[in-house]
């Protein structure tokens, strides 16, 4: 029997918006045959249902027998898609032009050619200002086509002009395609490796890259040629952590925006994308007022356009900016001032659950746990570093699943239950041994925890300084770096050093460097 997990008509309904609803039965109240009737009680069951189960339709809509059950489901999907297709094609340009290109197909079928011509010159100008080169090509090539085999008595040098447009269409295509492949590549490394752990998986990326790199200068590229060429460069930098260069590609990729403004509309996703990765980069780079500025044009925009957006935009605008609040409370060290949000971000998870992929949720946890460590709340940390270590997803992001087991241990520590922490060490360190991610700060934290456990409070101050200093000598190797950006492990140490919280000592830091400026 299906599950609410995999049937694809109960997930399209539960996704569906109250408007989204109301069309589609404004569109079936009209006829009211009897067809109508039992796909309006199939959806009206599945909507008010909380899990798929078929024996639970079949009682509910007595009309409908079991060996009709599939039939009709996959009436009502196609007709859901059907009302959806017309709620949206005013909003979303793609689906506008794509109909114009059926108009012309069909007055071309009728022998209409110079009114199916006309449709599609208007159709083309749509798709270049839009930046669709994809449907230019599919237009100029129809635009040939119906020039070849009929006499259409249009203008002089046709033939020579859609020839050029083709060939010039192609260029652009070739590229957007290995560009994009690319971006999507060094995406997937991203994920598989994180950031670089040394010299040869530095070598690997960098060698990766520059061969697929186009012959095709930056100049003459074509707006999304740009677009994933800045992509491809973002993720490039950022596993190589050269967060100054990351910062420069995202600050392009923003600007290039800036330059197309009616592209910030047509491709929403891609505009709040890129505004996510130049927050990210002020981030990493520590710029709070660059951080706050972008946060507020990001949060503007969503509030803005938020009408507008598809439930996928939706779902992006809320990682996008939560992600960015829960940085900004890092950047400044106020944990608990942050933790007000948990309850509020908890639900928005949850209502976007259909959407949202695991390895957002894999962040979100993350960086609740931190939130919960660095106000002091160990306990609640555990909580959701728990659901980490339990989630079922192989090697999605092992760096986080690794640096999760390295904060479990040191809130277990910090919670004075040394026999479980003891008892945890060897399956940690197993863990990440599996994953060839032992760095030396892993190491040494491993080592400190292992020997220091019963320590009293003098030889462990004293211990806590020696390794602050080795850390701090550590952190110095490029490749090291990665693990002070998923855990401030320094910031901990001085917390227990000085013996205040280590959300204090933060604040302190960014206090200082905020009186400098």
């Amino acid at each position: 029997m299906p599950n609410s997990q995999s049937d694809a008509l109960f997930i399209l309904i539960k996704t569906l918006t109250k408007a989204e609803k109301r069309s589609f039965q404004l569109a079936f109240n009209k006829n009211n045959t009897k067809e109508d009737v039992l796909f309006i009680q199939l959806f009206n069951t599945l909507d008010k249902m909380k899990d798929y189960d078929e024996e639970q339709i079949l009682r509910k809509v007595p009309d409908l027998k079991k060996q009709q059950l599939s039939n009709v489901k996959a009436h009502l999907y196609k007709h859901l898609l059907t009302s959806l297709r017309q709620l949206y094609k005013q909003k979303d340009a793609v689906i506008d032009l794509r109909e114009q290109l059926d108009y012309a197909r069909v007055l071309y079928n009728k022998g209409l050619y110079n009114q199916s011509l006309k449709v599609l010159a208007k159709a083309k100008s749509m798709a270049f200002e839009q930046e669709e080169v994809m449907l230019a090509y599919e237009i100029v090539e129809f635009e040939k086509l119906i020039e070849s085999r009929h006499i259409t008595r249009s203008l002089e040098n046709r033939a020579e002009a859609l020839s050029a447009e083709s060939k010039q269409i192609q260029h652009q295509i070739t590229n957007i395609s290995m560009l994009s492949t690319l971006s999507l590549r060094m995406y997937g490394l991203y994920l598989k490796l994180g950031h670089a752990r040394n010299e040869r998986d530095a070598e690997m990326v960098k060698s990766f890259f520059e061969s697929q790199l186009p012959p095709r200068g930056l100049a003459e590229m074509s707006f999304y040629e740009k677009v994933y060429m800045y992509q491809a460069s973002c993720w490039y930098y950022y596993i190589l952590q050269d967060f100054l260069m990351y910062y420069r590609y995202t600050q392009k990729w923003v600007d290039l925006f800036r330059q197309y403004p009616s592209l910030q509309h047509t491709d929403m996703d891609l505009y709040i994308k890129a505004q996510h990765n130049l927050l990210t980069a002020h981030f990493y780079t520590s710029n709070s007022e660059k951080f706050k500025t972008a946060l507020c044009e990001l949060e503007q925009f969503i509030a803005t356009n938020g009408e507008d957006f598809h439930e996928n935009t939706r779902t992006s605008a809320f990682v996008y900016l939560y992600t960015a609040k829960i940085n900004r409370y890092f950047l400044e060290g106020t944990f608990t001032q942050g933790l007000a949000m948990v309850p509020e971000l908890e639900t928005e998870i949850g209502n976007h659950s259909l959407k949202i992929d695991q390895h957002r949720v894999l962040v979100f946890y993350y960086k609740i746990a931190c939130l919960y460590f660095g106000s002091g709340d160990n306990s609640k940390a555990i909580v959701y570093l728990n659901k980490i270590i339990n989630l079922k997803i192989g090697n999605l992001r092992a760096d986080i699943q690794c640096f999760a087991r390295i904060l479990h241990l040191i809130a277990h520590y910090e919670l004075e239950n040394y026999s479980l922490v003891e008892y945890l060490i060897k399956s940690v360190y197993h863990f990440i041994s599996k994953h060839k991610d032992l760095g030396l700060v892993m190491e040494e934290i491993m080592k400190f925890l292992r020997k220091y456990i019963y320590a009293n409070p003098k030889e462990l101050r004293n211990a806590f300084t020696d390794l602050k200093d080795r850390l701090e000598v550590i952190s110095q190797d490029p490749y090291e770096r990665r693990s002070f950006l998923y855990l401030d492990i320094i910031s901990w140490l001085e917390s227990k050093i000085d013996g205040i919280p280590v959300q204090d000592v933060i604040q302190r830091k960014f206090l200082n460097k905020e009186r400098r400026i």
